[in-house]
Parts: structure tokens; sequence; C-alpha cells
């Protein structure tokens, strides 16, 4: 009886090491690029992104609403938190996406969208992640890419709020109206011409 017993308790505690592990592992990146529908995929994709959640965050108010952030007067921008696993993807990796699917020239919004919830931000969880995009902002300055300047904001993180549950994977809940949103908005065509296919 004593190994019948012993077995599943090794076992449970074998599982919960491993998630503890994981957990242990993985790191949090904060971006806000416009519409969180269209900033899901292109992280949601990559190897070594754990999840993606869209939500608001940047603002003045607790557990905002999408109606709320919708106003304008919240200071919350709508935004994804990328857990990743930096041991497969790098954070500078995520940069160099989060760049290629946004214009980060836009003051008042981003595309069709307008009003300060959806600005561009990138929302630094540490120190190191502060210096690598300010250097990853510098260096898209540099590129000649643009013509006009990068307003894109490096903050530092704040509370993230979760969006409501029909806003998760907007993209595959909703596949024609996404579709017809991300064309409609002008998103698709300005990535299609600043960067080709290789975005």
């Amino acid at each position: 009886m004593k190994k019948v017993t012993f077995i599943p308790i090794l076992v449970v505690l074998t599982g919960v090491m491993t998630m503890t592990t994981e957990a242990a592992k993985s790191e949090k990146a904060t971006f806000a690029g416009g519409c969180f529908w269209c900033m899901t995929p292109p992280f949601k994709q990559l190897k070594g992104v754990l999840s993606v959640k869209a939500g608001y965050t940047g603002g003045h108010t607790k557990n905002p609403t999408y109606e709320e952030v919708c106003t304008g007067t919240t200071g919350h921008a709508e935004a994804v938190e990328v857990t990743y696993d930096p041991a497969q993807i790098t954070y500078p990796q995520l940069l160099e996406v989060f760049w290629r699917n946004i214009d980060p020239t836009q003051q008042d919004g981003q595309f069709a969208d307008h009003g300060d919830q959806y600005r561009t931000v990138i929302f630094y969880h540490n120190e190191e992640q502060k210096r690598q995009a300010e250097i990853s902002k510098e260096e898209l300055a540099k590129s000649g890419k643009f013509k006009d300047p990068i307003v894109t904001q490096i903050v530092p993180a704040v509370e993230f709020y979760e969006a409501e549950g029909y806003h998760q994977d907007y993209y595959k809940k909703n596949a024609l109206r996404y579709k017809l949103y991300k064309e409609g908005s002008g998103r698709a065509g300005f990535i299609e011409k600043t960067w080709g296919s290789d975005h």
C-alpha cells in the first residue's frame, strides 16, 4: 500500500515542479499597437511565445471595461501582454515583430483608429527591456524606413487588465470580420507597403 500511495504523490510533485520551472523561465513583454485584435496574431504565431492576452494598461482607472476605454478618458491603451520563454525567443526579436505591425510615426492613434487609447507604447518590465527598447527605437529611426519621427513611447509597465473574453483571439473567433477590419483600417496595406512580404 505504501508504494501505491507513494507513486501518485511523486507524479503530482513532479508535475508541480515542472509547471513551476516553466513559469520561472518565462518573462513578460507588453506592447500597445492600436487595436489589440490586430496585435495578437503576430505574436501568437511565434515559437517561444507561451501566451498572448489582449487587455488595457497605462491608465488611471481600475478594472476598466472596453466601453470605458473606448471613450478615451481612462488613460488606458489597448495592449497585449506576451508571455514568452527567453530561451526560445529574445526580447529584441519581439520588438522587431512589434515595429513591423504598427505605424510608429502616428501621433493620434493607429491607422483608422484615433484616440489616446490607440497610441503605440512599449511598456518595459525591467531596466534591460528598457535599454533594449531604446536601442531598437533608435536603430529604427536611423534606418531611414520612416521619414517622420518615431513617436512610440517607452514607459514602465504598470498593472495590466485582461480584456473581456470575446476580445481574446478575436482573429480566430471572427476570422472574416477581423480580416475585413485589418484591411479596411489601412493596417494591412501599410504593413505590406512598408515591409513587403517580409513582415
